[in-house]
């Protein structure tokens, strides 16, 4: 069958008065302009009550309230957020009760590690690929290593090695290192390793028997943890793989065990969407049972600015 080329009659079209309809966006949402001079709560007030500013503000609510009613608030971190500057950010929240317990991952802890040692991270992997010289630092391949074999050998996980170790030394940056501030405040810390994807398992003084154990240990910890969350929030900043999947393996475990983790909060916060911290943080642990938001931006902007917004509500 040919079809011709008819234009369609639009006479018999049916209208209804605009005001008749329910719209999804309406004055009382509406930006306003910022005040001078009335500083972040100011800004807050200002933000439309749309999409990521009502999701922003929402987070704030979650984690405020959190804290008021003595309920978890766990921070999942990616290596990026260490390396962009925010660990005095994070140890000021954790002094302030913001910060129940830390994960993290291989990466994370070395850089805290070097951060608390010398006040400085980041390697410029294009520069020292070539010549061989890339994460092979001494101080970070040796005694990194060393403080996870003694800390396995007393018993610790993998965070409290470290965190431990940092206390003891006292190495001239220990009060921004967020290994050394969770252990001076007891505050869980849980590094979840991959083997081989850290510039320490390079070094003859690794041990995958110690480093093994110790990331084992602080996933039983981290479950543990994850299983107090109900009413709680969980933040995964900047991890697209190995932290996602750690949390939903805590999960699961909780959930086998009878715990339902009601009310409970998820948020990924990351200059880009994943597809594992959306499914495995976001949408599967709340399903059904609490919210998950995506904050998205850079965590050098983001991060302060959450930080400032939770502070403007004590």
């Amino acid at each position: 069958m040919k079809l011709p080329y008819e234009p369609f009659d639009l006479s018999g079209i049916k209208t209804y008065p605009l005001r008749s309809r329910q719209s999804k966006v309406g004055l009382a949402q509406f930006a306003t302009p910022y005040t001078q001079g009335s500083g972040v709560n100011g800004l807050l007030k200002s933000l439309p009550g749309l999409l990521a500013a009502r999701d922003f503000t929402d987070v704030v609510d979650a984690i405020v309230a959190a804290r008021r009613g003595g309920r978890a608030i766990i921070w999942g971190l990616g290596a990026h957020v260490l390396k962009t500057g925010l660990s005095p950010v994070l140890v000021d929240l954790m002094e302030r009760g913001y910060v129940s317990a830390v994960a993290t991952n291989g990466a994370g802890i070395i850089h805290d590690f070097e951060i608390a040692l010398s006040g400085s991270t980041s390697e410029d992997v294009d520069a020292t690929l070539g010549p061989g010289t890339f994460g092979m630092a001494e101080e970070t391949g040796t005694q990194l290593n060393h403080a996870i074999v003694e800390g396995v050998a007393a018993g610790l996980g993998l965070g409290q090695s470290v965190g431990r170790f940092l206390d003891t030394a006292k190495p001239p940056f220990a009060q921004i290192s967020v290994a050394a501030s969770a252990w001076r405040l007891q505050i869980p810390l849980t590094v979840h390793v991959a083997i081989g994807t850290d510039i320490i398992h390079m070094h003859p003084h690794a041990s995958g028997a110690a480093i093994g154990e110790a990331s084992l240990r602080d996933f039983k910890y981290f479950v543990s943890c994850v299983s107090k969350l109900a009413g709680g929030v969980y933040l995964n900043c900047g991890s697209a793989v190995v932290l996602p999947e750690v949390f939903l393996k805590a999960v699961a475990i909780t959930r086998n065990e009878g715990t339902p983790l009601d009310g409970l909060t998820t948020v990924n916060l990351d200059f880009l969407r994943h597809y594992r911290p959306m499914t495995n943080v976001v949408t599967r642990p709340t399903a059904g049972t609490g919210k998950g938001y995506s904050l998205t931006g850079h965590h050098e902007l983001m991060i302060p600015l959450l930080a400032a917004a939770i502070l403007e509500r004590e």
